[in-house]
């Protein structure tokens, strides 16, 4: 999904120009690399399902002079929809990222170290890999391992090679399963879903990136029947190198148009010692040329 901004008129003051403010009155492309939340989406069997309720609907109540008000209530696992896993959603050998002791770290209920309220909002220099465009397919198959040739096929192919403190998403084409009429296609338990491995988390890493995302429900490589069992790119990237990961985004629309570099614009609920927060991602893209101000 995506949609374009007006360009902005200009300040009639005669203060210096804002770049920010200058980039976006020649007009931004704004592409929504977030997934819908409705009951009964595609999840991780781990963590708990979406659910939505009016407790008060339009009538159930009304004001003296005829208005009414709606409300509605959440009920949902951090870790559902196009989310972002923070420091202390994994743990190796009792472990936490930096080596925090993971058992005394949760002692009152609430991750205050490493929590997703500790994550800074994004607006950093974003790379979109599009892995089967530089192998040729429309998408990898179930349970296929993106290797860091493959990486660097995709790199060379885009000119777009990562650096430190950028945001890279992995497009493996599965993310055109979320909306197939039998939610398990997308989540891939007995098919396998395509992502990196231990090795691709090593090649992101090496790179000093700031955070990894994907177009799957867990990020990495799912192989056949095994499910969410094995997650070796998670104790990689989240307790070993302290990168952030970002789950089932929606990269579809950012391929088809051909967009490998923009900026990344991301901001975690600040939701004090949890693990992780729904999220809805922006890539921002400026116009150049004729018509950027129309």
């Amino acid at each position: 999904m995506s949609e374009t901004t007006r360009a902005l008129p200009r300040a009639g003051h005669g203060g210096p120009a804002d770049p920010l403010l200058e980039a976006l009155r020649g007009g931004v492309d704004v592409h929504d690399l977030g997934r819908p939340l409705f009951i009964g989406m595609p999840q991780s069997p781990n963590h708990p399902a979406y659910w939505h309720t009016l407790p008060r609907r339009h009538g159930d109540r009304v004001r003296a002079d005829g208005a009414s008000a709606a409300n509605d209530m959440l009920v949902m696992g951090t870790h559902v929809g196009t989310h972002i896993d923070a420091l202390a959603h994994v743990s190796q050998d009792g472990r936490l990222h930096g080596g925090a002791d993971a058992a005394q770290a949760g002692v009152g209920g609430r991750y205050l170290e490493h929590g997703v309220h500790t994550i800074e909002p994004m607006v950093r220099r974003g790379v979109l890999l599009d892995v089967p465009a530089a192998l040729g397919l429309d998408s990898c198959e179930p349970g296929y391992e993106i290797t860091p040739a493959d990486l660097d096929r995709a790199v060379e192919r885009q000119g777009t090679p990562p650096g430190a403190g950028d945001v890279v998403l992995i497009r493996s084409g599965w993310g055109r399963l979320f909306d197939a009429p039998d939610p398990a296609t997308y989540v891939g338990a007995d098919s396998g879903v395509p992502g990196v491995g231990e090795d691709g988390a090593r090649w992101l890493a090496s790179r000093d990136v700031h955070a990894a995302g994907a177009d799957t429900i867990a990020f990495e490589c799912l192989p056949p029947g095994q499910g969410h069992s094995l997650l070796p790119a998670h104790r990689v990237l989240l307790v070993e190198s302290g990168i952030y990961i970002i789950e089932t985004l929606d990269l579809e629309g950012l391929a088809a148009a051909g967009v490998h570099e923009f900026t990344f614009v991301l901001s975690p609920l600040p939701l004090v010692g949890a693990t992780g927060s729904p999220v809805r991602p922006l890539a921002l893209v400026g116009r150049t040329g004729e018509g950027a101000d129309g």
